[in-house]
């Protein structure tokens, strides 16, 4: 790919004597989402913090930009699961953060942390603490944080996994409405089906144990994609062609109490 702003290339993860994936490739373009998809235990998250330089390979490497990653680097955001919110700061505070971890001055903390609290739909409630907002509105305080240092690469682990199915949807498509605003390289994990064929231009599902990319599937879904893109015929196809893929896999990994 010529325009990839990150690529894997032949990457593998061990933890002592367990292979968690090997030989693992991957090139993702500069405007481009690309979901990661697997069963439980496949290494979605241990390669996503790869990406991010959270964690070393084992073997092979991963490039952003063309630079190896040797650990978290400038322009490249994560957001949590769980939202990784300071219990001790407030909204406004917690979309500050990365910026003073860049070095931002006092100006520019003040001109884009209200900017970026309205994007995700927070304004009004910048002087509250996380325990004070729901679980959604606490996503969209991680979401704002990752957004406000406005990285080139956005890496995603389970972002909408901890709350409920109908704030699940919203976030999804606040997401979307925010990326087609400023579109930029996503990479994200998820367990979803139609969330992985909602967001992403390519779905790459892992299987295996170890694990390595089992196939990529392109979304050939016109974008912006809204509540309908959910009864598009192609969406339902993409959708029961990924279950079929992970079907077997996801049924064996059940069972598997070795796990």
């Amino acid at each position: 790919m010529a325009d990839a702003r990150i690529v894997v290339k032949a990457a593998g993860k061990r933890f002592g004597s367990h292979q968690v994936f090997r030989n693992v490739g991957l090139a993702v373009g500069s405007r481009e989402v690309v979901a990661i998809i697997g069963p439980s235990g496949c290494g979605k998250t241990t390669l996503l913090r790869a990406i991010d330089g959270l964690l070393p390979l084992t073997e092979g490497e991963v490039t952003i930009e063309g630079t190896p990653v040797a650990g978290p680097r400038e322009g490249v955001a994560m957001v949590f699961q769980h939202f990784g919110l300071f219990p001790w700061k407030t909204v406004y505070q917690n979309v500050a953060y990365g910026l003073k971890l860049a070095g931002a001055s006092a100006a520019v903390i003040a001109e884009k942390v209200p900017r970026f609290i309205e994007l995700v739909g927070l304004t009004g409630f910048e002087h509250h603490y996380p325990y004070q907002i729901s679980g959604g509105m606490q996503q969209r305080c991680g979401l704002a944080r990752a957004l406000a240092i406005e990285p080139r690469v956005l890496l995603m682990d389970e972002p909408f996994g901890a709350v409920d199915a109908q704030t699940r949807e919203i976030l999804q498509f606040e997401l979307l409405r925010i990326w087609d605003m400023k579109p930029t390289t996503m990479v994200f994990v998820t367990h979803s089906i139609d969330e992985a064929v909602l967001m992403g231009d390519r779905i790459v599902v892992l299987k295996g144990r170890p694990a390595s990319v089992h196939e990529v599937i392109a979304v050939d879904l016109a974008r912006p994609r809204t509540r309908a893109t959910l009864a598009e015929p192609r969406f339902v196809e993409l959708r029961e062609r990924v279950w079929g893929t992970l079907m077997a896999e996801a049924r064996k990994a059940e069972f598997d109490v070795t796990q």
